[in-house]
């Protein structure tokens, strides 16, 4: 059962505003508007897919995550979700991957695969949008509350990140640092490295 920080969460990105880095993301994309949504939460990113044209399969580990979007988006076949963690999901062939928020959540020692399987699944020309937890956020301290939220949180650095888009056109990188209070009203640094990568379009 999802905690209650952890539905407040739900309901306060529910209906939040379009990252501009998921716009420049959907807008490189020429393929055949297949998008992987990774860690789906309340459904916002679905939306903005879905009015872009895009089949979406989308999956998250939280049933009330799942439950919630199987309400929202009741009858849209082009809507395609799974209970399922990173390392379990069946990843289909896409031209957009998008993981905001939600990579970092990943257990550290089953990332190798799972990155391996997110490259595989992008077709050459693929876009991939997403963000990484950088070391000077409050979940990466020793005071954040794991059992209110997810007990696994991968943490890494600029140069990290970097070298897992090795072979990729990096399009967009930034740093974003800022303070304030999470949705349940909990003081909290932020420290993230949002991406936007290009596949190569053809093997060498």
């Amino acid at each position: 059962m999802s905690s209650k920080e952890i539905l407040a969460y739900f309901d306060a990105t529910e209906c939040k505003e379009t990252r501009s880095d998921l716009k420049l993301a959907v807008g490189l994309v020429n393929g055949p508007r297949v998008a992987i949504d990774c860690g789906c939460g309340a459904g916002s990113d679905i939306v903005y897919l879905r009015e872009n044209g895009f089949t979406v399969h989308a999956f998250d580990i939280e049933e009330s995550s799942i439950a919630r979007c199987l309400k929202r988006f009741v009858g849209d076949s082009a809507v395609i979700l799974s209970r399922s963690d990173f390392s379990s999901f069946a990843y289909p062939t896409a031209d957009l991957v998008v993981a905001d928020a939600s990579l970092f959540f990943c257990p550290e020692n089953q990332f190798g695969a799972v990155w391996q399987k997110i490259k595989n699944a992008l077709l050459p020309g693929g876009v991939f949008v997403g963000s990484f937890l950088g070391p000077e956020d409050t979940m990466a301290g020793a005071d954040y509350d794991r059992k209110a939220f997810w007990p696994e949180v991968m943490i890494a650095t600029e140069e990290q990140v970097k070298v897992w888009f090795d072979g990729f056109a990096i399009i967009s990188f930034t740093e974003h640092r800022s303070s304030g209070v999470t949705a349940s009203g909990a003081p909290h640094d932020w420290h993230i490295f949002s991406v936007v990568a290009q596949k190569p379009a053809t093997i060498t």
